[in-house]
């Protein structure tokens, strides 16, 4: 007995209590910020509903990031970005994942939605801390409003586009 119990907590994943909203997680932009924000607040509220009444909720939370997703994508096309640039890739491949598992959840695999919680609980510090906080900086450094999605000055935009991923480490 005592042997299961130690298996069991070794095989509990560190983030299965979700993520804490802090200024690690923050990227230069408010907008971006408060979007991410709300990624978090839902990403939590997932691994703590019950598996089996998820499916709504994961619902939503795939709605939100299909939004998130597509105003960073309109922003990086915006400032630039060639629309193949390994960050937008990194959102479809995210998005066709989470896709499947809302398949996999409706035909039985209850505990692939709160699996994918974790994923993405341990995959997005590093996603927000390279690939967006390079995106914020490349709005800031452009002057793009990200509240209005405007540029100050279109011609800062050269007919060059970018095809990184848009950290601060890749261009």
């Amino acid at each position: 007995m005592m042997e299961a119990t130690q298996t069991e907590a070794t095989s509990v994943s560190p983030y299965a209590a979700g993520l804490n909203w802090s200024s690690e997680l923050h990227t230069g932009d408010e907008r971006m910020d408060h979007t991410h924000e709300e990624f978090v607040t839902m990403l939590n509220a997932l691994l703590l509903t019950p598996q089996t009444e998820q499916l709504n909720l994961y619902r939503e939370f795939l709605n939100h990031t299909v939004e998130h997703f597509a105003q960073e994508d309109r922003w990086m096309l915006a400032t630039g970005f060639s629309e193949d640039n390994c960050h937008a890739g990194q959102h479809a491949t995210i998005l066709e994942t989470m896709r499947a598992v809302e398949t996999h959840y409706v035909q039985g695999d209850t505990e692939i939605i709160s699996r994918l919680a974790e994923a993405l609980a341990e995959w997005f510090p590093q996603h927000a801390a390279s690939m967006d906080a390079g995106l914020a900086q490349h709005l800031k450094s452009v002057n793009f409003d990200s509240v209005t999605e405007t540029l100050a000055d279109p011609s800062v935009i050269k007919n060059v586009t970018m095809s990184g991923c848009g950290s601060v480490s890749c261009s």
